[in-house]
């Protein structure tokens, strides 16, 4: 129940920490409601992708329960709920490292996630 209690986390504070350190971001989205397959889309550029694979970064267990309990596909899951990856951020691939040692100075995880595409999907891999 804790779980579902916890407030919303806001990524002000990670988003300024980047643009202080002099990084400059292609696009961002927070992954709210609509999941991955409507959130990223909107980051992009008409005729972009995005591919997203889900093992690299970690997976809170209330969303097991919630698929379990539901009865709900694993595409269904990433299509509505975030699944413990709250924002993304579409960076140059020579910024990667930088954006997440800026993250980590303010002991904000980060992960590599995925890679922008030209394929105009959102192509999700577990």
């Amino acid at each position: 129940g804790e779980a579902l209690l916890a407030p919303t986390k806001i990524y002000v504070k990670a988003l300024k920490h980047i643009k202080a350190s002099g990084i400059t971001l292609k696009a961002c989205s927070h992954i709210t409601g609509g999941g991955f397959y409507e959130n990223v889309p909107r980051m992009l550029k008409e005729g972009m992708g995005v591919e997203i694979d889900t093992k690299a970064f970690p997976k809170p267990p209330i969303f097991d329960l919630i698929q379990k309990n539901g009865d709900i596909s694993t595409k269904e899951m990433y299509n509505v709920f975030n699944m413990g990856l709250g924002f993304v951020m579409a960076v140059d691939p020579s910024d990667v490292e930088k954006v997440q040692a800026a993250l980590n100075e303010i002991n904000e995880p980060s992960y590599v996630v995925g890679k922008v595409t030209e394929t105009g999907q959102v192509d999700v891999q577990w």
